[in-house]
């Protein structure tokens, strides 16, 4: 991956919170959370045993930090509790902390208001969008949910209402099913 070429590789294990949302994740020591963050950055590109990808934020943690890992990562490396792992991990400079799909930008630059409305939001709820139509492969429905996407913001005015959002993309998927 040429692009952690500037990266710094760690060596840690898969630990496990007892907590009510995030359970497993990557613990980062103090020095390396310096060199990688600040108070106003803490997005990281972060490969795992040289296998997956990860677009992360750095979460504060004692002195240190920590990285979420998902279930589906965990599965797809065969990791458990203890495991150790490699990280390669490199400051994220990217303008959303994620890559933003292709689908999402073309219709951001053809609607202004709806572009000017998810600009305006935090930049965690336009990764939370940005995810949404990412986690779609076929590009027909990302069309579709960045559609929804942007409908919704205008019909908010910008207040992003994740129930609502959830009801728009039901409806603008119930309209492509009819064609």
């Amino acid at each position: 991956m040429s692009e952690l070429i500037e990266s710094i590789t760690y060596h840690t294990t898969l630990e496990y919170f007892n907590w009510s949302t995030w359970y497993y994740h990557f613990p980062v020591d103090s020095a390396t959370t310096k060199k990688l963050s600040s108070p106003d950055h803490k997005r990281v590109i972060c490969l795992v045993n040289g296998e997956v990808k990860m677009n992360s934020a750095l979460m504060p943690w004692g002195d240190g930090s920590y990285i979420m890992v998902n279930k589906k990562i965990r599965e797809r490396l065969g990791l458990k509790e203890g495991d150790p792992v490699t990280l390669q991990l490199k400051k994220d400079t990217s303008e959303y902390g994620m890559p933003m799909p292709e689908s999402l930008q073309v219709m951001l630059d053809q609607d202004d208001t709806g572009s000017n409305y998810f600009h305006a939001l935090t930049p965690g709820k336009q990764r939370s969008l940005i995810y949404l139509v990412s986690k779609v492969k076929n590009i027909d429905k990302q069309i579709n949910k960045a559609l929804a996407i942007l409908d919704h913001l205008k019909d908010v005015n910008g207040q992003l209402d994740f129930k609502l959002l959830s009801e728009k993309i039901k409806e603008y998927n119930n309209r492509s099913n009819l064609t």
